[in-house]
């Protein structure tokens, strides 16, 4: 858990993530995304909409094993979707999530 968060700090300095359910639909829909990661404890509501613009965007889900109170701590903003929006931080994170 440390490590994937750490990942992802390092990826809100660098500027290559967006968050939240609405910048989350624009990245994957505009093709910048890499990858979705969820919060353990998103709303289903939220995470069928989610997994339904993955789908036909063809982006990869995953989720990422802590709670959105975590997520909160580590990137300073409580979200339950993150879009990693550089593939070089997206290869090294997909280490230590698995896919939805």
């Amino acid at each position: 858990m440390n490590k994937i968060m750490g990942l992802l700090t390092m990826a809100r300095r660098a500027g290559k993530l967006s968050l939240g359910m609405d910048m989350c639909k624009d990245a994957c829909k505009s093709g910048i995304s890499k990858g979705i990661c969820t919060a353990a404890d998103i709303s289903p509501k939220s995470l069928k909409e989610i997994k339904f613009v993955c789908m036909n965007e063809n982006v990869p889900l995953y989720s990422l094993g802590v709670d959105m109170e975590t997520v909160g701590v580590e990137l300073g903003k409580k979200v339950g979707i993150i879009s990693v929006n550089d593939g070089g931080f997206m290869k090294k994170a997909i280490i230590y999530m698995k896919e939805i």
